[in-house]
């Protein structure tokens, strides 16, 4: 039923990604599926157009977060080649969408926080998941209320 269950990873989060990393591992032993965890970094953005970024520091970004990702990685219980990670650059939710497109993920597991005021100003990455994903996702709450910062 689900081969491919991709796992968007918010680095920083432990609480809410180790929720989601036990429900995914339970589910992938199940199904006997591959497991692909993904984070989305935040672009370099310059305030002016005269700005000069040196390309080291474009080479820079995703590093720390893939480092990241291969650690929570190393948690799960499954043969190394059922378990991957991706880092891209860009907004969040377009940017998790597009992986499980091109990845052909069947299930989109997100971790959550627990509603707060912030997520209802602001809204959410897993809404928007839901709301725009052409697979099935399930959402994995976690005690941890959302904050504005």
């Amino acid at each position: 039923m689900f081969g491919k269950i991709l796992l968007p990873i918010a680095i920083g989060e432990d609480d809410v990604a180790l929720e989601a990393i036990r429900t995914a591992s339970t589910l992938a032993e199940a199904f006997n599926a591959q497991i692909r965890l993904i984070n989305v970094a935040s672009p370099i953005v310059v305030g002016s157009p005269l700005a000069v970024v040196p390309q080291a520091l474009y080479e820079q970004v995703g590093v720390y977060e893939k480092s990241e990702l291969q650690r929570l990685a190393a948690t799960i219980n499954r043969p190394a080649e059922g378990v991957s990670s991706v880092v891209r650059v860009g907004a969040v939710y377009p940017e998790i969408l597009a992986e499980a497109e091109e990845w052909r993920a069947d299930l989109i597991i997100v971790g959550a926080h627990k509603p707060s005021m912030a997520t209802y100003l602001l809204g959410s990455s897993a809404a928007a998941i839901v709301r725009h994903a052409v697979c099935t996702v399930m959402v994995v709450r976690s005690d941890k209320k959302a904050s504005l910062l």
